[in-house]
């Protein structure tokens, strides 16, 4: 049966429609309840990418600023080759400079050809050549040695060598060879044959005979004045760059020599060149070596218990010396160099890092702390332990890492 309440008119039967499109649906009301769940993913990719980081970042170290000290130096030294308790070693640089000049005629010439050798000894021993010892190039001309030179020991593998200045027999361009090797002549048909020779880096210079352009004398002084000047920054310059590492060179102990060349024709017509060849010489000493003979200078082996202690001490930053010569610079390696140095030496201590790296070693914080103070070489200690958690030191000392910053 019918009743009133079971028939719905057709324009309420619309509104009832409508009404139920308005309603949200069961998807749209699921995405809302996807929401947190993202929520949550974001919030755990956070924190595990900050836990890699974290680990990555983790590790213990000790970053240790060493005891510095500043004494004035003024005395003599006297250094030797590698076997002295201050050793030296000889660097070089050479370079030839051309200047152009107005050509004034002709005029006749005379000149002989000269470099440098280094010279190499494989025996187990010394070799000492004499002046004017003879040196042949492949085409058989010879050059010749002016001051006696003694090659350092040395093996087949790690020859012993000197670098020493040869000079032609006889004037002539003919002189002028390229780099490349010598041989003693007096050592033919010997043992030493195989076990002392030489070999240039540089060609040979400076012979000439026969006519060459003339140029203005003043001219001439002017060009050779210019070029001296630009061999003397350049040749600063590059002398720098072959100090060995571990040694310093002080100012100085270096000088410059220059040897004018025969006057050359030159590609632009009406000029003739002007040529200059510089050599600069550095001795350079054992920095550690250095330090210790300053130390031992001033009469102490420890200044005043500071950890600067003689063999364990380098020059630092804020050092100025001076060095004179007793006589002139060598030229050549020889068994002991005189000289004197003036100024001031800040030293620095040495920092033993496996030494610092035991002594802190299962410790905590403040118990690393406590036993570094017991270093008088130590000024100040920066420990880092990482991540924050992390309360003491690796068992193993070779898992931190110990740093020196010098002030």
């Amino acid at each position: 049966m019918r009743t009133l309440e079971d028939i719905i008119p057709p324009s309420r039967r619309r509104e009832t429609s409508i009404q139920e499109s308005d309603m949200p649906s069961s998807r749209s009301s699921g995405g809302r309840g996807r929401f947190p769940l993202i929520t949550v993913l974001v919030a755990f990719v956070i924190i595990a990418v900050s836990l890699v980081a974290l680990l990555h970042f983790s590790g213990a170290k000790v970053e240790i600023t060493p005891m510095t000290i500043s004494i004035p130096v003024q005395g003599t030294f006297t250094a030797g080759l590698s076997a002295s308790a201050l050793p030296y070693q000889l660097i070089t640089a050479k370079k030839m400079e051309s200047v152009g000049i107005a050509t004034n005629g002709t005029k006749q010439v005379s000149g002989s050809a000269s470099g440098s050798i280094t010279i190499y000894n494989t025996q187990a021993k010394p070799q000492k050549l004499i002046a004017n010892t003879q040196f042949a190039s492949p085409a058989g001309l010879i050059f010749r040695i002016h001051s006696a030179v003694t090659i350092p020991a040395g093996t087949s593998v790690k020859p012993g060598s000197v670098v020493a200045n040869v000079f032609a027999d006889a004037p002539g361009p003919s002189y002028n060879v390229a780099a490349g090797s010598f041989t003693v002549p007096k050592l033919a048909h010997t043992s030493l044959a195989s076990a002392i020779y030489a070999r240039s880096s540089t060609a040979m210079r400076g012979g000439a005979s026969g006519s060459a352009p003339a140029v203005d004398p003043a001219a001439e002084q002017a060009a050779v004045t210019s070029a001296k000047g630009t061999l003397a920054t350049y040749l600063t310059s590059n002398l720098q760059s072959q100090i060995p590492s571990g040694y310093v060179l002080v100012p100085g102990a270096s000088a410059i020599s220059y040897r004018e060349l025969a006057t050359a024709p030159s590609t632009t017509s009406g000029q003739a060149n002007i040529q200059v060849e510089g050599t600069i010489t550095g001795v350079v000493f054992n920095a550690t070596a250095l330090a210790s003979a300053i130390l031992a200078q001033a009469g102490s082996t420890d200044v005043g218990g500071s950890g600067v202690t003689e063999g364990q001490a380098a020059l630092g930053p804020g050092t100025v010396l001076t060095l004179s010569a007793t006589g002139a610079l060598p030229a050549v390696d020889t068994d002991s160099f005189t000289f004197t140095l003036s100024g001031t030496a800040a030293l620095v201590a040495s920092i033993d890092k496996s030494r610092i790296a035991s002594a802190v070693a299962g410790k905590s914080r403040g118990e690393a702390q406590t036993a570094l103070t017991s270093y008088p070489e130590v000024k100040r200690a920066i420990l880092v332990l990482r991540p924050f958690w992390r309360q003491t030191f690796p068992e193993d000392p070779s898992s931190i890492v110990v740093t020196a910053v010098i002030p």
